[in-house]
């Protein structure tokens, strides 16, 4: 014979499980220091200034792209 499921509880185990992940998801993202978040935008910043400066060619800021 097979097992019999509960599916009220199966159902909570899985929200449960769902929730757990999206804290793990929220804690990366939002649990961060100020220095972090600081250190974080410094280095975006020096990346895509780093970018900018190896671009072989200067897309024009007009607008025209006929």
């Amino acid at each position: 014979m097979s097992n019999v499921i509960n599916f009220r509880l199966a159902r909570k185990a899985r929200d449960r499980a769902d929730k757990a992940q999206a804290a793990d998801s929220n804690r990366a993202k939002f649990g961060r220091t100020k220095a972090q978040k600081l250190a974080d935008q410094q280095e975006e910043r020096r990346k895509s200034a780093l970018l900018d400066g190896v671009r072989l060619e200067r897309k024009e800021e007009s607008g025209d792209d006929v």
